[in-house]
């Protein structure tokens, strides 16, 4: 294979779209409308907020629900049977996401946001923030890593196995540790609302997007569920930022107040980013997987299901909460960041092949 870097044209139709390539610039463009409209217009956003059921407000639930369904329908859990091909990058991709990403982003919110900020942030939201990083860190991406995999030539096969893996261990494994984290930190855990929000957010739309699949592919095959995603994408794409602007429309006060605090919460989650991915991508090399697989492997343990993080960090602390900000921020750094760390992935190609145990590609 030839190296193929994150400047080359010809790649960026088939790798990321014009939406998700600028998804820095739309997330801005979110946080002056939804400032904007707080200000203007607080008595319907104060609506909009009161419009909650156990805490968990319903049009930022459907919202969420037109993001995550069209990214499940993606996922084939019938893949996993693939897993044992890759068992290398799959081994060192679980062993990043649910033993040390959670832990490690936990860590880093008590030595930054907790001790080292502490002095420059709002007292009273300081566990809130280190709340929101650890559900940010605690799930890992579902949609934007086969973007991710198709810049640096990853290997489809073992990235729809990954994913799938993952999306299945959610389901049992997202509120334990949450849970866990949240009571280190000094957080009560609403374990109602947690395990509400993981039948919301995971379980049903799992559920509801593995059903619609498996009836559009047996009526009218792959090309009928192509259809149905194209159709669907713009709709997501629109949910995810009008959540966003709801988001900021109630964040907006503080954002205005102290604007050092989107920068402040953005250095644990970078840190974050190229520790978590740097530990996979030394680790494929050491175990002597293939570069087409420590390439996703890397971006998957370092990226996040940040739609999901911004549904339970609503649910579990509300829209005007510290932790839902720790969650936007994810949001408004996660392009640039994962597109570092695919460059760097490319122009190491190299260098990570000669390494004694690498597999040649195939």
């Amino acid at each position: 294979m030839t190296d193929v870097t994150i400047d080359d044209r010809r790649a960026a139709p088939a790798g990321i779209g014009f939406f998700e390539k600028y998804l820095t610039i739309w997330v801005a463009l979110c946080i002056v409308a939804g400032i904007a409209l707080g200000y203007l217009f607080p008595g319907l956003v104060g609506v909009v907020a009161g419009a909650e059921i156990a805490r968990v407000n319903l049009p930022v639930a459907v919202l969420i629900w037109l993001m995550i369904v069209p990214m499940l329908l993606k996922v084939d859990f019938a893949s996993m049977a693939k897993i044992g091909s890759y068992w290398r990058g799959i081994g060192v991709t679980l062993f990043i996401n649910w033993a040390i990403k959670p832990f490690s982003m936990a860590l880093l919110g008590w030595l930054f946001v907790g001790w080292l900020f502490r002095p420059f942030l709002p007292a009273e939201q300081i566990e809130s923030y280190i709340a929101g990083l650890i559900i940010l860190a605690a799930a890992p991406c579902t949609a934007m890593v086969f973007v991710w995999s198709a810049l640096t030539r990853g290997e489809p096969n073992f990235t729809l196995s990954q994913v799938a893996l993952n999306d299945a261990i959610m389901v049992v494994a997202f509120a334990p540790i949450v849970g866990l984290l949240l009571g280190l930190s000094a957080i009560t855990v609403p374990w109602d609302t947690l395990v509400l929000s993981v039948v919301l957010y995971i379980v049903l739309p799992v559920t509801v997007a593995q059903a619609v699949r498996a009836r559009l592919l047996s009526t009218g095959g792959r090309a009928a569920l192509d259809r149905l995603l194209a159709r669907m994408q713009p709709l997501s794409l629109l949910a995810l930022l009008a959540t966003l602007i709801l988001l900021f429309a109630f964040q907006g006060g503080q954002i205005v107040a102290q604007p050092a605090v989107i920068a402040l919460l953005a250095v644990p989650i970078l840190f974050q980013v190229y520790l978590n991915s740097g530990l996979a991508y030394l680790l494929n090399r050491l175990s002597g997987e293939r570069h087409c697989v420590a390439g996703p492997s890397a971006l998957i343990g370092a990226s996040n299901f940040f739609e999901l993080a911004v549904a339970a960090a609503i649910a579990l602390f509300g829209l005007e909460s510290g932790a839902a900000l720790a969650t936007v921020v994810g949001v408004l750094v996660e392009v640039p960041v994962m597109l570092s760390v695919v460059w760097i992935v490319n122009r190491s190609k190299g260098w990570y092949e000669r390494g004694p145990r690498v597999r040649p590609e195939r």
